[in-house]
């Protein structure tokens, strides 16, 4: 009977402090965060990542393969030969490679047009032989052609006298044979004019083989020059070579693709970012857009930016079912502070609004407990609260949702709360616009409360762990940094 009544009584002692407990626990005060409404510039940005690359870069590559004997002079330093970052001008030696095999090209394509140019004048001479043939032939025709008029003369004298007797025969017959034989002779020399024609035309058919097989060596000529040319490769451009792709003794070997050897950025001064856009954001990215952006390079500092023209690229690209757009930014780089393929944190200003109403967005996000609230409002915030739950107390999507243009503020009356409705605009993400409602500039607004950490009593029934809290820098806020294994003195303070 004794130790029941003990018992009853060390509840009813439990029972009374955790009443006293709880009771000191709600009365604990409570303070309430609060921020000014202020009027100042809000800009609305979206956010990318992009690399800083050249405006034009040139790959210069060798069209010809052999091995790399030297690099041409840097202009900065006489003796230094050209490397990483050397300015160079167009025309500027930039490599020389083993041209032994093309100049011995080259030779023999002289050869070859020195042989065909000896073809040429030996064909033309062969014309001019023919020409002169054909004239003699020519002259001995008409020499031949007076023999057959004297032999024809002959023959009709000779035919009167035998007609009239005052002749023998044989001499007609003398005279006819004459003329039949004079008559031959006309017709083989017509024939042997026919035919030095012939071979007059085959001599001019051969200068005119000469002619193309001249201009044929004079093309490989020029092309075995052309290659032995490319043997000493120069800038194309005025720039700042950014790349050298090649060493000393490394055989390049030119096929479809030709070997990249240096790269070469036209102009430092003007640079381009570029960057990837996600596709909820692309929307609102334009030609001519104001950009700001910051390099880790140089922190503290905000480069200038404007979207060039036809941005973004249509080309888009998706990683892991992410579709982002390329969008090309052109900067002044002047200062030469910028350098290529630097990582860029890009904002790109989508609105601005100067001189307006704002407030922090963690006033518009937090909402009080209902005995937090002015008693003639209150009945009106727990309904809300409630809209859009279903039964369970889930958010039920078919619920009817207040404008998205329109929240809720807090405004502190003595110990509560009292809601102000306004009307929001334009967001940078940590104030927000107020377009229109009850509150006014320097008004002073909720944004979170505080429980006061020494106001409330401690249970007197709650066991002391671990003897309290230790000043131990390492536990932070915490107390104690517990171990793997008390230490000795530990051990006799815990017990």
């Amino acid at each position: 009977m004794k130790r029941i009544l003990i018992v009853v009584l060390l509840l009813a002692v439990v029972g009374a402090g955790s009443g006293w407990y709880l009771r000191s626990s709600n009365a604990s005060p409570v303070s309430f965060r609060t921020a000014v409404v202020e009027r100042g510039d809000l800009l609305a940005t979206i956010g990318a990542t992009g690399t800083i690359e050249p405006e034009e870069v040139i790959d210069v590559g060798a069209q010809v393969a052999g091995k790399i004997l030297s690099f041409g002079d840097d202009p900065r330093s006489s003796g230094k030969a050209i490397d990483y970052s050397s300015p160079v001008e167009k025309g500027t030696v930039l490599a020389r490679i083993d041209d032994a095999l093309y100049v011995t090209q080259v030779d023999r394509a002289k050869a070859t047009v020195g042989q065909a140019r000896a073809n040429l004048d030996q064909s033309i001479a062969q014309v001019a032989q023919a020409n002169a043939n054909i004239q003699r032939a020519m002259a001995d025709l008409e020499q031949m052609k007076a023999k057959v008029e004297q032999a024809d003369r002959d023959w009709h004298r000779a035919r009167r006298l035998r007609i009239t007797g005052a002749a023998p025969n044989s001499d007609y017959d003398a005279a006819d044979a004459t003329l039949q034989t004079a008559r031959a002779t006309a017709k083989v020399g017509a024939a042997t004019i026919d035919q030095m024609k012939a071979a007059k035309a085959d001599s001019e058919a051969n200068v005119a083989k000469s002619k193309a097989t001249l201009a044929d060596a004079v093309a490989a000529l020029k092309n075995a020059e052309i290659n032995l040319s490319y043997c000493t490769i120069t800038s194309p451009v005025k720039g700042v070579i950014i790349d050298r792709r090649v060493n000393i003794g490394q055989t390049v070997v030119s096929s479809l693709n030709a070997p990249s050897l240096f790269l070469i950025a036209k102009d430092l001064t003007r640079l381009q970012v570029w960057c990837s856009v996600n596709e909820a954001d692309v929307g609102n990215i334009y030609s001519g857009q104001s950009v700001t952006f910051t390099v880790d390079a140089h922190p503290g500092r905000t480069f200038l930016g404007v979207v060039a023209p036809d941005q973004p690229r249509l080309n888009a690209s998706m990683t892991q079912n992410v579709v982002t757009y390329t969008v090309v930014i052109n900067t002044d780089n002047s200062d030469r502070k910028l350098v290529p393929y630097l990582t860029a944190n890009v904002r790109f200003e989508v609105s601005r609004r100067n001189n307006v109403l704002q407030v922090p967005n963690v006033a518009l996000r937090w909402k009080p407990r209902p005995d937090q609230v002015v008693p003639d409002a209150r009945q009106e915030y727990t309904s809300s609260l409630r809209r859009g739950k279903d039964t369970d107390g889930k958010p039920d999507p078919r619920a009817e949702r207040e404008p998205h243009d329109q929240r809720t503020v807090w405004v502190q009356e003595g110990d509560l709360l009292r809601p102000v409705t306004v009307k929001i605009g334009l967001s940078d993400g940590v104030n927000t616009e107020i377009v229109n409602g009850a509150i006014e500039e320097g008004a002073s607004i909720v944004v979170g409360e505080n429980r006061s950490a020494g106001g409330g009593a401690k249970n007197p029934f709650a066991p002391k762990m671990f003897g309290g809290k230790k000043n131990n820098p390492a536990a932070g806020s915490w107390g104690r940094t517990f171990r793997s294994a008390p230490t000795r003195e530990e051990d006799r303070r815990w017990n």
